[in-house]
């Protein structure tokens, strides 16, 4: 791994950011899109028109893309519940304990996140009704492998909000939708799953096809075809955010164990060639020493030719001069995950304002929080931490202001709406006021 010691060259190398739409194209992809549309198109232009023809053609064109893109043909785009109930029967008994574990935990944290109607009485009552969402459609990725825990750190605080029907949509393997995935579902109690992937699934929730039905919001994270595709459908629907690759930061000082620093760091970079493993530390002596461990521990994992495509494109070590520096650093970047390894991590804790995630402590690693913790580790990423935040109960969730002026309430405030609605020009309004202050005072002679 590259070791930096100038801020200004961290700043604008390591810890810059390419926006999702400009990020490179593999030579790779480009043969596939090639191959699959006999042309030469931008990613976006995949994407759009992947999009018109699920919105023009339905069921059609889900089944010829789920063969042209996916290399899958399909008797029939939904998992069949008999399916999902001879799952379990696949799946060992230590991983469906696991599942089980994580999906305790995940109810019992988003369960205490849950929030409350509320209506103050006091001027007629004045407050708020929450309520879910009616349908949800949750993206997992999936073909090659599956993701059981993105399933349950979805779909599970979708149900705690009390979400109607919850959809689940997954690339399918030549042999379907991995067992493990299906437990997962069941375990979250969704209602339907469909044997569908990239940017076809977001376009079928969003628009509905003859088999799919239309959703209110697309939640998950997915490749890039998945992310333009949300964003070209936001506005039909809701949706959660917009993922890119996954990012974490180590920020450790002098007492930190330069093993647990550098499994961390490989354990980041094995998710993919675009994820970003950063360590930022205080001790020019720690990060020599957790550059010797990568390169020790590299050799003793199956996934090494990704991990060190990851490390060398987008991970590095980055020296400062003290934790003053290293939170701006740190809140410039806005990690999705941030694991503290130094001295009081509480108080180091405090000062950082922008993380999707915050690990701290040694025993506190990033795999944990992946998996059973309890919060969703859907997190925002590519800078969205200054403004986005974890998937929650809160993302299934919908407001409705409720408004009920009396009498009383209505001559003390209504004057001033009527004087604001004239000084903005809008006579009706200052007249829908007056109208009702005048109709109380006759009635009250």
């Amino acid at each position: 791994m590259r070791i930096i010691y100038n801020i200004a060259d961290a700043k604008a190398n390591l810890l810059g950011r390419t926006p999702l739409e400009l990020q490179e194209v593999s030579p790779g992809l480009k043969l596939k899109v090639r191959e699959a549309f006999g042309e030469d198109l931008t990613l976006q232009e995949v994407v759009g028109r992947i999009v018109a023809e699920v919105r023009a053609r339905g069921d059609r064109a889900l089944f010829d893309y789920g063969k042209r893109i996916d290399g899958v043909k399909l008797a029939a785009l939904e998992v069949r519940p008999k399916e999902i109930a001879q799952a379990r029967s696949k799946v060992g008994s230590e991983l469906l304990s696991a599942l089980d574990l994580a999906a305790q935990r995940i109810k019992s944290f988003h369960l205490n996140c849950k929030r409350q109607s509320w209506v103050d009485f006091a001027e007629g009552g004045l407050g708020q009704w929450i309520r879910p969402l009616e349908k949800v459609g949750i993206y997992v990725p999936g073909g090659r492998a599956s993701y059981p825990s993105t399933v349950l750190m979805t779909a599970i605080p979708a149900r705690v909000a009390g979400v109607s029907e919850i959809i689940v949509t997954t690339p399918p393997g030549q042999d379907g939708v991995s067992p493990a995935t299906l437990v997962a579902a069941e375990l979250a109690e969704v209602d339907r799953v469909f044997k569908i992937g990239g940017a076809q699934a977001i376009a079928a929730l969003a628009f509905g096809t003859q088999t799919v039905p239309r959703v209110d919001k697309i939640c998950g994270p997915g490749n890039i075809f998945v992310q333009l595709a949300k964003r070209m459908v936001y506005g039909i629907v809701d949706v959660d955010g917009f993922y890119g690759p996954t990012e974490t930061i180590i920020l450790a000082d002098e007492s930190a164990n330069p093993a647990i620093c550098a499994a961390d760091l490989l354990a980041q970079a094995e998710h993919d060639v675009l994820a970003s493993a950063i360590l930022i530390t205080t001790s020019a002596e720690l990060a020599v020493r957790v550059n010797q461990e990568v390169e020790k521990q590299l050799v003793e994992l199956d996934r090494q030719e990704i991990i060190a495509a990851s490390l060398g494109s987008k991970g590095g070590i980055v020296v400062v001069d003290d934790m003053e520096q290293a939170a701006e650093l740190i809140n410039d970047y806005a990690p999705e995950h941030l694991s503290l390894m130094v001295k009081d991590a509480w108080s180091c804790a405090e000062k950082i304002r922008n993380a999707g995630g915050i690990f701290i402590g040694e025993d506190s690693p990033e795999v944990v929080g992946d998996y059973v913790a309890g919060p969703s580790h859907v997190m925002p990423t590519g800078g969205t931490a200054r403004f986005g935040s974890p998937l929650t109960v809160d993302d299934f969730l919908k407001v409705t202001s409720v408004i009920a002026i009396d009498g009383k309430a209505l001559r003390a405030i209504g004057p001033a709406a009527a004087n604001i609605a004239k000084a903005e020009g809008l006579d009706a309004h200052a007249r829908a006021v007056k109208i009702r202050l005048t109709r109380r005072i006759r009635k009250r002679k």
